[in-house]
């Protein structure tokens, strides 16, 4: 398990570098880090259980159960804690995708780790294509488009018009 979260931690960590534009609060991370400092502290408390299975230590047995229900009330709050805050991440991480959306102009980085993540992500603006109709950039352009980052995969023809939005 401690292997498995350790790997999870550091993948998060590695994915992060692809949408640090989105994430700009460094902060973000901290899951990613919590969870291989909790990778770490399982595997030594597993190594504390077998001990003290092999030994058949009821101190250590006894050891064994309190950090185990330690454990325990630590994930209880984190689900709680994760449960009333989750508006508060949307909503934080939606004015921040708004905002690098409103710095798209095709050509900047923020340009591309945009159409990066509307291609990985199969999707179009924040919500959806109609996001893209209050950006500079939509303006600017004047040709009632979005970026062709937000056609489907399968589209053939997609130009990013707005009148065919069956091909975003």
């Amino acid at each position: 398990a401690a292997a498995g979260l350790s790997y999870v931690g550091a993948y998060v960590i590695n994915t992060y570098k692809s949408y640090d534009n989105f994430l700009q609060d460094k902060y973000a991370l901290l899951p990613a880090v919590i969870i291989i400092c909790v990778a770490v502290v399982m595997f030594v408390i597993g190594l504390i259980g077998c001990c003290a299975t092999f030994r058949e230590s009821r101190v250590g047995l006894g050891l064994f159960l309190a950090i185990i229900l330690v454990i325990f009330i630590a994930e209880v709050s984190a689900f709680v804690l994760g449960f009333v805050y989750r508006e508060k991440v949307k909503t934080d991480v939606q004015s921040t995708m708004r905002s690098v959306f409103e710095q798209y102009d095709g050509k900047n980085p923020e340009s591309t780790v945009v159409d990066y993540l509307q291609e990985q992500l199969h999707c179009c603006g924040v919500k959806n294509y109609s996001d893209w109709t209050t950006t500079q950039w939509f303006n600017s352009t004047r040709n009632n488009s979005v970026p062709l980052s937000c056609c489907q995969q399968d589209a053939k023809n997609c130009t990013g018009r707005l009148d065919q939005p069956q091909e975003l």
